[in-house]
């Protein structure tokens, strides 16, 4: 049994490396994936992370995916766990153990797994078994077992019971478990004890009534950096707050949640003033229509405001968002996008809003979008989208998803603002103001389309935003030729934004004639789409857009390569026909669209197949 743990979340230095466990030949060593299935409500999902958690503390790499239904309690629920000393982080093509606790969908998962899998089931579910032959069977009475620590929340305690058998049949480390326990139910003795208590009735009744049949096992891994766990929701709550948001509207919609709630949490931490009263203000609003319009009322004062949603959040906040394109209102919403259309599969993950967000309200629009790809870039774009929102005087969308903000994934630490913020062409002295020769709220005085303007109650004119036509001075105009020229320098101004936005992360190979083109979450699948592409042969560059409109650094990497393929997460190839409408003519031909979505986080094997399955085509 390995001893000490090797990776802590405070940044302490770790426990030596332990000896090494025996391994016998066959066995296979941190490269499976573990299928939990529970029903939601019953307490599984501290179980799930406890698991997560103790993998990650003896340095394995592991990433967790949580598939919950839509309502509160009762339907099923699955938590997938991947071992990967490669660093894969997508689901995986199968399933090699698989926890049966749940009866709703016990035959359907084990009709599921191939021959060989591994089954760990509850023997006291009523009426449920086990009859496969060609899979390992592990009963455990997990029910009778919960009983004997305290009969009144033995439901809850059952799924401690499995992850104590998980552990002694893989060999968790006892101390990095108990770590675990302590760092899920911080603060709470009594509920420490009573979890590490069922652990230990787990691993007891693996060891004296079960015999190991199965390859799986884990080792420990020495980090050599510092790593903790984090949602994406979580870091950009944190980089919303290091780039000074000083107004949170919203209104609660699965799965951007916790992105608002973790702003409010840490606002004891880091916006307070000596006192202890709170620096910022948040607001939960009556609708989205009206946590938008609190937003703008932000901006328009010179605060800087935002809101969390999601998809049909967005769709209800059309109409502010065209305000604040035309009138140019700095303003920031985050979109954790989830399945449409209407309120489609609310706790699924997709990349459906990007067209919506990159062309949202009706007339002729164009935002800004942040596209992270990791909880890194969800801090770093958390705060820079406040300046870009100042700077070009403009509304700003954060697009994450469900997949990267509601999962956990590993985390070196964040790079902190280490520039003064960005707050734009703000007149804020009135010598300043009075040295311009003319002052018109929308007079491009210099040429790249961003006016200046001026805030309420700084006793300078004008602060009037006007939200119908207007000319140069903010008069209301419908002449023709005010509002071409608006139009046009409304577009300059967003085209202009292309090469300060985050430029793409560029992997290319020398002379590689096939790129991919692809955005936001698709990063934890895309070195293990590209491991199973080389396995056959084919290489490829990498190009990962982390922003709309495109950077020029895209179309120079769609220059350099013969054939193109857009990967993303939807069904209609939403940033393919972006790129279609807006790449020059004679690039459009290398461009090729790969787009899947069935709800899951992309699986590498899909795409991978379906890459190949196209550059087939293109060549006949």
């Amino acid at each position: 049994m390995l001893k000490g743990c090797m990776r802590t979340p405070t940044g302490k230095d770790a426990p030596t490396v332990p000896e090494k466990r025996m391994f016998c030949m066959g066995t296979i060593i941190n490269d499976f994936t573990i299928n939990i299935a529970t029903a939601n409500g019953t307490g599984s999902q501290s179980a799930n992370l406890i698991l997560l958690q103790s993998l990650f503390e003896m340095g394995v790499p592991v990433s967790g995916k949580n598939l919950f239904p839509s309502n509160i309690s009762g339907l099923p629920t699955w938590y997938i766990v991947r071992l990967s000393d490669k660093g894969y982080q997508a689901p995986g093509d199968r399933t090699h153990i698989q926890v049966l606790v749940n009866p709703a969908t016990w035959d359907e998962d084990l009709a599921a797994l191939e021959p060989g899998s591994v089954v760990i089931w509850n023997s006291d579910t009523k009426g449920m078994t086990v009859e496969r032959d060609d899979v390992v069977s592990y009963p455990v009475p997990m029910s009778t077992l919960a009983r004997k620590i305290n009969p009144k929340i033995a439901k809850l305690v059952t799924n401690i019971i499995y992850v104590g058998v998980l552990a002694e049949l893989l060999g968790i480390d006892q101390t990095c478990l108990e770590a675990a326990v302590s760092k899920q139910f911080k603060g709470k003795a009594s509920a420490v004890e009573l979890n590490i208590t069922a652990l230990g009735l787990g691993r007891e009744h693996c060891r004296e009534e079960l015999t190991k049949e199965d390859p799986y096992a884990v080792e420990a891994r020495e980090v050599k950096k510092p790593q903790f766990f984090i949602e994406g929701n979580e870091a950009a709550a944190l980089g919303a707050h290091y780039g000074g948001v000083q107004l949170l509207a919203w209104y609660p919609i699965t799965p951007s949640s916790s992105l608002a709630e973790g702003i409010i949490n840490y606002i004891p931490r880091l916006r307070t003033d000596d006192d202890g009263k709170a620096t910022m203000a948040v607001i939960q609003a009556e609708d989205e229509l009206a946590a938008a319009g609190m937003v703008l009322g932000a901006g328009w004062a010179g605060g800087r405001g935002m809101t969390a949603t999601s998809g049909p959040g967005i769709s209800l906040m059309q109409e502010f968002i065209g305000l604040a394109y035309f009138a140019e209102v700095p303003s920031v919403f985050w979109d954790v996008t989830r399945v449409g259309p209407s309120t489609g599969l609310p706790t699924r993950t997709q990349q459906s809003d990007i067209a919506m967000l990159y062309e949202g309200s009706h007339g002729d629009t164009q935002h800004i979008v942040l596209i992270p790809g990791t909880v890194e870039e969800c801090f770093e774009f958390g705060w820079r989208a406040f300046d870009y929102a100042e700077r070009f005087q403009t509304p700003v969308f954060g697009m994450s998803d469900l997949d990267l903000g509601m999962n956990r994934w590993a985390c070196g630490g964040f790079t902190y603002p280490d520039v003064p913020m960005d707050r734009g062409k703000v007149v804020r002295e009135q010598d300043v103001f009075d040295a311009f020769e003319t002052f018109g709220r929308y007079l491009d005085v210099d040429g790249d389309g961003i006016p200046y303007r001026t805030l309420p109650g700084s006793g300078m004119a004008p602060i009037l935003y006007r939200g119908t036509g207007h000319n140069p001075m903010g008069v209301y105009s419908e002449k023709p030729e005010d509002y071409y020229n608006l139009m046009q320098r409304l577009r300059m101004k967003i085209d202009g934004a292309r090469d300060a936005l985050p430029a793409p992360v560029l992997r290319e190979e020398a002379e590689c004639e096939v790129g991919i083109v692809f955005l936001g979450s698709m990063e934890n699948s895309i070195q293990e789409i590209d491991d199973i592409l080389e396995e056959t042969g084919l290489k490829v560059s990498q190009c990962r857009v982390r922003a709309l409109p495109f950077h020029s650094e895209v179309e120079s990497f769609i220059r350099r390569h013969e054939t193109v393929i857009v990967l993303e997460i939807n069904r209609d190839g939403q940033l393919y026909g972006i790129l279609r409408r807006e790449l020059p003519n004679d690039l459009v031909t290398k461009v090729h669209s790969v787009a899947y979505s069935d709800g899951m986080p992309p699986r590498a094997r899909i795409y991978a197949e379906r890459i190949k399955a196209t550059l087939e085509e293109v060549k006949q």
